[in-house]
């Protein structure tokens, strides 16, 4: 698909939308997703905003509020965190554990890490009934920290209706790949017995063994931020209706989507959620 135009953050909306913006300082989940009004029934006015830019949009602009969802701490953060980014880069991370714990291929989450998709879920749950827009489309990595992650945020508690979309399962929103073992997929068998239909769905072409995955060589950021881009351009050219978007995904492919947009990476921690109004203009 070839580009369908140029992606812009609209700032003013939330915390993180401002470019100086500390995700540590903010946090995963700040109050109201970091929505700054914080007036009487801010999320109608909110949606009513919305709703005002893309009827007053021009020469094909439209905008689409994104919620960028970090999976909750897997095993592999622990791992980078006890052995230090260096060592983890050159050595451990191209293991696949220790005597202590396993972290690839396609490593769980920790007991922390359903803790924090819990916490994105009761996140969900308190702003419901402020009005809160719902979702009308779900994407996801097809690692399985994301995949539970997704499951625990917004199908265990019925945090939404039961009537949502299901969600699309995109081979383009995984973690940056190559060399490190937790960023091995497994495969679409081993998917399907975990996350079945109805509520997940694969897209079309998705295969079977891992189609990327190789043990010396590390993908660019360069072109993580361009697979980003092609998912920008599935959204915006598919999803030409909705305007609520979730992605349940990774720190590397959301700083991904960052620098499609023309912006700074964020350090988004994990379990943490990245709201953005984000507009697609043709112009």
């Amino acid at each position: 698909m070839a580009r369908s135009g140029v992606y812009t953050i609209v700032q003013g909306f939330f915390l993180q939308d401002d470019p100086e913006a500390d995700g540590i300082a903010i946090g995963g989940i700040p109050d109201r997703f970091g929505l700054i009004d914080g007036s009487e029934n801010y999320w109608d006015k909110f949606h009513n905003r919305i709703l005002e830019l893309n009827d007053q949009a021009q020469d094909g602009s439209s905008y689409k509020v994104f919620f960028l969802s970090r999976h909750g701490q897997g095993w592999h953060n622990v791992a980078e965190a006890k052995y230090g980014q260096e060592a983890w880069d050159e050595t451990y991370s191209k293991l696949f554990g220790d005597d202590e714990f396993t972290w690839g291929p396609d490593p769980l989450l920790t007991p922390l890490g359903i803790d924090q998709a819990q916490a994105a879920r009761t996140a969900w749950q308190a702003e419901l009934p402020k009005g809160i827009p719902l979702p009308q489309c779900f994407y996801c990595s097809p690692l399985k920290r994301a995949l539970d992650t997704w499951r625990i945020t917004f199908d265990e508690g019925k945090a939404l209706p039961e009537d949502r979309p299901n969600v699309l399962i995109l081979e383009n929103l995984r973690e940056e790949y190559g060399e490190h073992t937790c960023d091995m997929r497994s495969t679409r068998s081993q998917l399907e017995s975990e996350y079945w239909p109805p509520l997940y769905t694969f897209e079309e072409g998705f295969a079977e063994k891992d189609p990327v995955w190789e043990p010396e060589e590390r993908e660019t950021k360069e072109h993580v931020r361009q697979r980003a881009l092609t998912v920008l351009d599935r959204i915006f050219g598919n999803d030409r209706d909705e305007i609520y978007i979730t992605i349940t995904a990774h720190s590397g492919i959301i700083n991904g989507f960052l620098g499609a947009m023309g912006r700074q990476p964020y350090a988004l921690p994990t379990g943490g959620i990245l709201p953005l109004v984000v507009k697609c203009s043709t112009a």
